[in-house]
């Protein structure tokens, strides 16, 4: 691997990308609306939406 040139730059950029990701998620999970939230969590509960094949 010490013979790539550059490799050091690799496990950099995918701390960075993993460490924004998650920021990004918490960020959304923090600011969504509690209504949406509400909705999603009811979905698998609404049979309404249940198609019998």
């Amino acid at each position: 691997m010490e013979s790539i040139a550059d490799i050091e730059i690799y496990p950099i950029i995918s701390l960075l990308i993993f460490f924004i990701f998650f920021v990004a998620l918490f960020w959304w999970v923090i600011t969504a609306k509690k209504d949406y939230i509400k909705k999603v969590s009811n979905l698998p509960l609404d049979n309404k939406n249940d198609d019998i094949l």
